[in-house]
C-alpha cells in the first residue's frame, strides 16, 4: 500500500524540485577543518529546509528527509529564531530536535535581530532571508528550500494588487528565486490543507504561529478576512485563479523585464545619462523598467522603490512642465537636464 495521497503529492513536489538541483548544481565544497587546508569538494549537493516548526515546513521536511538520500543528495535543515515571542529560543530548539530526528544534517538555529524599516513584517522577512543566506554559503548549500504554498501566493497577489505595484507585483513568489535560483519553493502548486493534511497523517507534530492569526499584520488580515469574503462572494476557486494570476503575471513580467534590459544601452548616451527622446519611444510598460534599473543601479534599494516613484519620473519624460528634481528612496536625485535624465546619488 502506497502512501497517503497527500504525503505522496508533498514528496512527488520535492522530488521535482531535487533532480533540478542535482542536475545544476556542482558538487559541494565544504570548510576544512584547518584554516590552512583548502576546502574538501566532491561532496554530493546539500540541499537545506527552512523550517519554522508550521505545517507546511514540517511536510516540507519530512518530504525531504525522505527523499534526498534515494537522490544521493545531503539534507540539512536551518530555523530562525526572530526573538519576537517570549520563548521562541525554545521553540527554535524544539524544531532543531524535530529536524534532527529526521537525520538531517547540518541542523541549525539562528538568531536574528529584527529591525523597523519597511515595517515588522518586512522587517521580520529582510533578516530572515539574511540569516539564510549566511547559513547557505557557510555549509556551501546548493539550494534552500521554503514550504510556500498555492494559498500563499494567492495572498501575495492580493497584496500586491491592493498595493497597485504593477505586474511584477502580481506575480507573486517565483518556484526560484535569489541568486542562482538559490531558494525553492517546492509547494507552490499545493494548497495549504494538503500540507496539514501530510503531517496529520504521518503524526508530525506542527506548531501554529500565532503572528499567523493576528490581526495586526496585513498578511493575516489578507487570510483570515480578505479570502473567506472573497470566495463567499464570487465560490470556491478564488485561491487557484490568484495563483494562476499570478504565473501569467510572472511570464508576462520576464518577458518585460528582458526586454528593458536589451533596449537599456541603447537609451544612455556616452555620459552614460538616459535620452529623453529614445525613452518616449518606448511602450510604457519597458520604460518604466528601464527606469527602474537605471534607479537600482544608481543606489536605489530595490525592495523601497514602487510604482507611484517610477511614476513621478516618467512624468519627467511624458509630462514636463520644468518641474523640478525627484527625490528616489536611498538618496537618489532625477532631474532633466538637456534632454537627458541625470540620477545622481548624494
Amino acid at each position: 500500500m502506497g502512501p497517503h495521497p497527500a504525503v505522496a503529492a508533498i514528496r512527488l513536489a520535492v522530488r521535482r524540485v531535487l533532480h533540478d538541483v542535482l542536475t545544476l548544481a556542482p558538487p559541494a565544497s565544504v570548510p576544512s577543518a584547518s584554516p590552512s587546508s583548502p576546502p574538501s569538494s566532491g561532496l554530493p549537493p546539500l540541499v537545506l529546509v527552512a523550517c519554522s516548526g508550521g505545517a507546511d515546513s514540517m511536510a516540507l521536511a519530512s518530504a525531504l528527509a525522505f527523499e534526498a538520500p534515494r537522490l544521493g543528495i545531503r539534507a540539512g535543515g536551518v530555523t530562525v529564531d526572530h526573538g519576537l515571542q517570549p520563548g521562541s529560543d525554545l521553540r527554535a530548539a524544539e524544531v532543531v530536535s524535530r529536524l534532527a530526528a529526521f537525520d538531517l544534517d547540518p541542523v541549525e538555529a539562528v538568531r536574528v535581530d529584527v529591525g523597523r524599516e519597511g515595517g515588522p513584517e518586512a522587517a521580520a522577512r529582510d533578516a530572515r532571508y539574511a540569516a539564510l543566506d549566511a547559513v547557505a554559503d557557510r555549509h556551501g548549500a546548493a539550494a534552500i528550500l521554503l514550504g510556500h504554498t498555492r494559498d500563499d501566493q494567492a495572498e501575495t497577489v492580493l497584496l500586491g494588487l491592493a498595493r497597485g505595484s504593477g505586474i511584477r507585483s502580481l506575480s507573486g513568489m517565483a518556484v526560484a528565486s535569489g541568486v542562482g535560483g538559490r531558494y525553492r519553493r517546492p509547494f507552490l502548486g499545493l494548497d495549504r490543507q494538503t500540507a496539514r493534511k501530510a503531517c496529520m497523517v504521518q503524526s508530525l507534530p506542527v506548531w501554529d504561529d500565532p503572528h499567523n492569526a493576528d490581526p495586526a499584520y496585513t498578511r493575516s488580515r489578507v487570510r483570515h478576512e480578505a479570502l473567506p469574503v472573497l470566495e463567499k462572494a464570487l465560490g470556491k476557486g478564488v485561491v487557484e485563479a490568484l495563483a494562476r494570476t499570478a504565473q501569467l503575471s510572472r511570464d508576462d513580467a520576464d518577458a518585460l523585464d528582458s526586454w528593458a534590459a536589451a533596449v537599456e544601452t541603447s537609451v544612455r548616451d556616452d555620459s552614460g545619462d538616459l535620452e529623453v527622446a529614445k525613452l518616449f519611444a518606448l511602450p510604457p510598460a519597458v520604460r518604466r523598467r528601464v527606469l527602474r534599473r537605471a534607479a537600482i543601479a544608481a543606489g536605489s534599494p530595490a525592495g523601497s522603490l514602487f510604482a507611484r516613484h517610477l511614476e513621478e519620473v516618467d512624468r519627467l519624460i511624458t509630462g514636463w512642465r520644468g518641474q523640478g528634481a525627484i527625490n528616489l528612496p536611498g538618496r537618489v536625485a532625477v532631474r532633466r537636464q538637456g534632454g537627458r535624465l541625470v540620477l545622481r546619488q548624494g
